[in-house]
């Protein structure tokens, strides 16, 4: 398994892949980008609570960070109905990234890599891995991205528009233009 990407939803891929048994590549631009938050330092909150429940009965590893790395957290929307609560958790951005980052490298079948991939390698509709930057095809028999925002990802800033993925990272240009000839 190739999980392209090292955000919310790489971890929880890379983690679930490597926790049965596959072996697993966690192909991200930087190890040091892996969960970091950018934006919202926040897990939980009205529409993502849900999802995080999910992960939890999953055995996923989002909820447990978050409770460990929390500096506040709050129930939401109390004084209504059962239907409309919520948990949120806010967390230290940094303990929160260097921790998930601890967890993915104790899993002895999940490896990461430095690169950036560029494309899907397909052979007759079947994909056979990934094209990256430097390491060139790197065989797999299942690749799930999980570019995000950095998927032919844009910053407007006023009238100013340049490509990125948030808080600095690149943007996924080159898989972005690939994925749009297909």
């Amino acid at each position: 398994m190739i999980v392209v990407g090292g955000g919310h939803a790489g971890c929880e891929a890379a983690l679930v892949s490597a926790r049965m048994g596959c072996q697993t590549l966690l192909v991200t631009s930087s190890k040091d980008a892996i969960a970091k938050m950018p934006c919202n330092p926040s897990i939980g909150g009205l529409a993502k609570s849900h999802l995080v429940y999910e992960l939890d009965a999953l055995g996923g590893e989002m909820g447990i960070n978050a409770d460990l790395t929390a500096i506040q957290s709050k129930m939401l929307n109390v004084s209504r109905g059962p239907a409309v609560q919520a948990t949120r958790a806010q967390c230290d951005k940094e303990v929160y990234a260097k921790r998930m980052q601890e967890v993915l490298e104790g899993v002895p079948s999940l490896h990461i890599l430095e690169d950036e991939v560029v494309d899907v390698v397909l052979e007759q509709n079947v994909v056979n891995g990934v094209l990256a930057a430097k390491e060139g095809i790197i065989p797999g028999r299942s690749v799930v991205l999980t570019t995000g925002t950095a998927l032919a990802g844009k910053i407007f800033i006023g009238q100013e528009v340049v490509e990125g993925g948030g808080d600095g990272r690149p943007a996924s240009a080159l898989l972005s233009a690939a994925r749009k000839e297909h």
